[in-house]
């Protein structure tokens, strides 16, 4: 097994493969996006059951995200061209306008941890990188607990929010709009 190369504060494990996007086919790197905040999701499998709930609710909140100067990238160890074939079949896979990467020989997922040795599937894996390409949150989860936008969101906020106002931290379930701590002033316990 490869050794997994993504690790928080460090540069993104840099990519380039076939993705489908708006009706076509094209290569996609992750140097494509500097700049720009990514939020990379990985996920087993097309046609599957929890998978479309995600996407989904992606494809949903994706004008939100883009308001944030975010693309969202999902990852699947599929083609592109099935990748093309759910959408076309898909009315919850049809309203993504975000581009669907086609990690067949399964690289992306080794590099980021994601990846089910024997099975050639993708764990459940959410990746934040920050517009210089440097990973800033990620986490993992079973195949089987579907994830929230609403929460992937909120930590997007709260990363810009940090890079924004150096010096400041968010305590838990922080949102725009609530106080920040500064390390070394606010009391901890304090919020």
């Amino acid at each position: 097994m490869t050794e997994k190369t993504a690790v928080v504060n460090q540069p993104a494990p840099e990519f380039t493969v076939n993705a489908f996007q708006n009706e076509e086919i094209k290569k996609i790197s992750l140097k494509d996006y500097r700049g720009k905040w990514v939020v990379l999701v990985f996920y087993p499998a097309d046609f599957t059951f929890i998978c479309p709930t995600e996407l989904g609710e992606l494809a949903d909140n994706y004008e939100r995200f883009k308001a944030l100067n975010v693309e969202v990238l999902s990852v699947s160890t599929d083609t592109a061209f099935t990748h093309k074939a759910w959408h076309d079949s898909s009315p919850t896979i049809k309203k993504i306008n975000y581009p669907m990467l086609a990690d067949t020989d399964g690289s992306m997922c080794k590099a980021y941890g994601t990846y089910i040795e024997g099975e050639g599937l993708s764990l459940r894996g959410t990746f934040i990188v920050d517009p210089d390409g440097v990973l800033k949150a990620y986490e993992l989860h079973d195949n089987s607990i579907g994830r929230s936008s609403a929460e992937l969101l909120r930590k997007v906020e709260a990363a810009k929010h940090v890079r924004e106002h150096p010096g400041l931290v968010c305590p838990a379930s922080w949102v725009p709009g609530k106080e920040t701590l500064k390390p070394g002033v606010d009391l901890v316990g304090k919020i």
